[in-house]
């Protein structure tokens, strides 16, 4: 009996080879490399199934183009990180932890557009049709237009697509589908993405809507090949911690539209819920007028969120004191108290210090550096910020405070939400007053050049 031929896949870029070798010659990522059995071929020597072309070689001042027509899903938070709407011919993969949200998530937008009377077809390879049948009467009432389909293998899915032509067909997930054609286990990296390959001509050659459902790992990668990623239209990530009261949704990847665009969400007992204004709804429980506590106004994208930032800085009674650093980076975290040290003569080395970002949120991005030193230097000295004070702004190692980009952007949002006074990088503040794009008349605006200017304000 002759011996299975098995090769070995990247999990990173998919580069086969006939023998293991522990760095891929294609990505040069070390411990990649996964045994998978070989695909099958057909007479022809190709894995691929052959599809009539009807399309030519076009010149391409010959082709006609013309805008997307998009389909809005009734989620406006959800439309907004698509970049306006569904792509008919799309195909889309949604990751996120075991638990965050991703099939409620889709669940609710199948029930939106059932409701316009657009087909979708639901099909779940981990659940049956009753599962899915008492999730759903969580949500609220469905119309006939939504169906449910409980199966894995493709071919199978690939008759009831037809049958049912939808316009909407959701993979939940694609971890648990299997080609016939190939001889491996639902999963594998050959598995994933012989799958794939399938969706993507069925979306093109039918001009529907395909969500694919991702697992990931304990790295946060969508699990599989990682050129299951590049095979998709679109790739959206939904974060957040399962005890947090908020889920972010996150593009990734978008080839119809933007990737600056991040959605916010509240899961209660009915589903998600929407949430317009993330900065009121972040700020909620915030005391005022204590030490150590200040806001920041950060960018997920394009979009302003004002975040309150905690620090707590106590004498220590051990030789060694501890560092503690919640939703920031610790390392940036210490490298600030460093600079507070030796530029401003501000002595930590005996002090506790314990940083959090309050709310459950995840910031790394630089202009949070200045609210990290106000908060540092309020709970230091026991002096607190007046509540109606934000701040922004990235710290050099000489204490420089430098440009952040979207200023604009962050002040007008701190305009809308109340905010009076605003300290931030002295280079921003003449050049919004230069421009004079932004009506700054209700909002006192304080450049600052170096944190000694932010120590003697407070």
């Amino acid at each position: 009996m002759a011996k299975e031929k098995t090769l070995f896949f990247c999990k990173d870029c998919g580069y086969e080879t006939t023998k293991w070798q522990g760095q891929c010659p294609g990505c040069h990522a070390w411990n990649t490399m996964v045994e998978a059995p070989a695909v099958k071929k057909g007479k022809n020597g190709s894995s691929v199934r052959r599809t009539e072309m009807s399309a030519k070689p076009a010149k391409i001042n010959e082709i006609e183009t013309q805008g997307e027509s998009r389909q809005e899903t009734g989620m406006p938070e959800l439309d907004r990180v698509l970049g306006g709407g569904i792509v008919p011919g799309s195909l889309i993969l949604v990751g996120g932890d075991p638990g965050i949200g991703k099939s409620t998530l889709l669940l609710q937008m199948c029930r939106l557009l059932a409701e316009k009377k657009n087909r979708v077809l639901y099909i779940s390879g981990e659940e049956s049709a009753r599962q899915i049948k008492l999730r759903a009467e969580r949500i609220g009432t469905f119309s006939d237009e939504l169906m449910l389909f409980s199966e894995t293998c493709m071919s199978a899915v690939v008759q009831a697509v037809e049958e049912v032509s939808p316009k909407v067909v959701i993979i939940d997930s694609i971890q648990t589908m299997f080609e016939e054609t190939v001889d491996a286990a639902p999963g594998s990296v050959s598995q994933v993405r012989e799958v794939t390959g399938v969706l993507l001509r069925l979306a093109k050659s039918k001009n529907i809507t395909v969500f694919i459902v991702g697992h990931v790992t304990k790295e946060g990668n969508v699990a599989g090949p990682r050129m299951l990623e590049h095979m998709v239209d679109t790739v959206l990530y939904f974060e957040g911690d399962k005890t947090a009261m908020y889920r972010m949704l996150r593009g990734v990847k978008n080839r119809f539209g933007s990737t600056n665009e991040v959605g916010v969400f509240e899961m209660q007992n009915q589903g998600l819920i929407e949430v317009p204004n993330p900065s009121e709804y972040m700020m909620q429980g915030r005391l005022e007028n204590e030490a150590g506590s200040v806001v920041v106004c950060t960018m997920e994208g394009t979009r302003p969120f004002l975040i309150e930032v905690q620090a707590l800085v106590c004498q220590t009674s051990f030789p060694m004191p501890r560092r503690t650093a919640v939703g920031t980076d610790y390392n940036r975290v210490n490298l600030l108290m460093a600079v507070l040290e030796k530029r401003l003569g501000v002595r930590m080395a005996d002090c506790d210090a314990y940083v959090n970002v309050a709310g459950g949120m995840k910031v790394t991005e630089p202009a949070l550096d200045l609210a990290l030193v106000a908060a540092l230097l309020s709970s230091h000295h026991g002096r607190s910020l007046d509540s109606d004070v934000i701040l922004f702004g990235e710290v050099g190692l000489v204490g420089e405070v430098r440009a952040v980009s979207q200023a604009e952007r962050r002040i007008a949002e701190a305009i809308k939400t109340g905010y009076t006074t605003c300290i931030l990088p002295d280079s921003n503040c003449r050049s919004i007053q230069k421009a004079g794009n932004l009506d700054v008349s209700g909002i006192r605006l304080i450049g600052v050049k170096h944190i000694r200017e932010l120590l003697e304000y407070i």
